[in-house]
């Protein structure tokens, strides 16, 4: 389908009906005879076309000059790019309790370990296909992805990108972490991911966060002494990070991968499990997204599946990336019809007075 680039120019279309009226109101030079009776009363076909010719061609020049600075084009079709999704940051737990081999992927399968069933989850979510129990994933082209991943300390693994499969190449790489790095820094990976979707410049773009950790935020910089000197930043709690979020209009889901206390733990190591998982449960609510609980490879596909439908994004028209541009036809044409006209005004068209 024909489209313009710009096309307020095509306002100046009633310019040619204008050029054409005063081309035709207009005296016209002539050859001169001291006697015309020789000439009888010729007003036959070549004088309609004399007095008709030029006012219509020069018409015709005009629009096609219009035209022309409107831009016609049309879209190269096999050269469309995907609809504008949603942002989204993954913030991924990479502590070393997420190397622990004890996720049920699917029935009857051998246990995988919290990170890779949380890696395969994640590819079906964005790239589409069909889960262990025969549900179907749509794919995500048009969203913007990015990863933070954390355990003491967060990092970008991959900033916010279109190219979804630098993104899964990214994720296949990611170990576990442990020694100098142990630990669960929930509330400065949250404020890691809130930047990258800060920098988003697309304010109708809907900004999405999805936390995944199997525990809970236990790393504090105030704790440590020369933390509490000027100077010294301090570990956010996830509840501040929320709030940090919800004031930016950025939604945060989470997901516990953590499970139950195991058999034998204290009253201290359960209370701090299900405060971990009420903190994150609060952290959701607080930007307005939601909390899941996923112990299993079911649990984990039925989160996202629900995150999808939540954050589905609504057909677009298409965009092309190449156009076949068509203005220097139209510049030509009109350049063709103005010299045509003014050699037959000097030929076939000259008027005798």
């Amino acid at each position: 389908m024909l489209s313009f680039t710009t096309p307020e120019f095509l306002w100046l279309s009633p310019l040619a009906l204008v050029v054409a009226w005063w081309w035709r109101r207009r005296r016209r030079p002539a050859l001169r005879f001291s006697d015309v009776s020789g000439f009888g009363n010729h007003t036959g076909r070549r004088a309609s076309f004399a007095a008709w010719g030029g006012p219509v061609l020069r018409g015709l020049a005009c629009l096609f000059l219009v035209v022309a600075c409107a831009g016609p084009r049309r879209p190269d079709t096999r050269t469309p790019l995907p609809s504008e999704g949603i942002a989204l940051v993954m913030a991924l737990d990479v502590s070393g309790s997420m190397g622990t081999e004890d996720v049920a992927w699917s029935l009857n399968s051998q246990p995988v370990s919290r990170l890779d069933a949380a890696r395969r989850a994640l590819k079906l979510f964005l790239a589409g296909g069909d889960a262990p129990d025969g549900t179907k994933f749509e794919s995500r082209p048009g969203d913007s992805v990015g990863l933070v991943v954390f355990a003491a300390v967060p990092q970008t693994a991959c900033p916010l990108t279109l190219n979804h499969s630098v993104f899964f190449k990214v994720v296949d790489g990611l170990q576990p972490k442990g020694g100098v790095d142990a630990g669960t820094n929930i509330g400065d990976a949250l404020a890691e991911a809130i930047v990258r979707l800060d920098a988003v410049d697309n304010p109708k773009k809907a900004r999405v966060l999805i936390l995944l950790s199997d525990g809970e935020h236990n790393v504090f910089k105030e704790d440590v002494p020369d933390a509490k000197k000027p100077g010294i930043d301090r570990t956010l709690k996830p509840r501040e990070a929320a709030q940090l979020a919800a004031n930016l209009n950025v939604k945060i889901y989470t997901i516990d991968a953590g499970g139950e206390p195991p058999p034998g733990s204290t009253p201290d190591m359960i209370a701090q499990r299900l405060a971990g998982r009420q903190a994150l449960k609060d952290v959701a609510e607080m930007t307005s997204g939601k909390a899941f609980h996923a112990t299993s490879g079911t649990d984990l596909l039925a989160a996202y599946r629900e995150i999808s439908a939540l954050e589905k994004v609504k057909d677009q028209a298409p965009i092309y990336r190449k156009h076949f541009e068509y203005y220097a036809w139209f510049a030509g044409a009109a350049l063709v019809l103005i010299l045509s006209t003014h050699a037959l005004d000097r030929t076939l068209w000259r008027a005798v007075t």
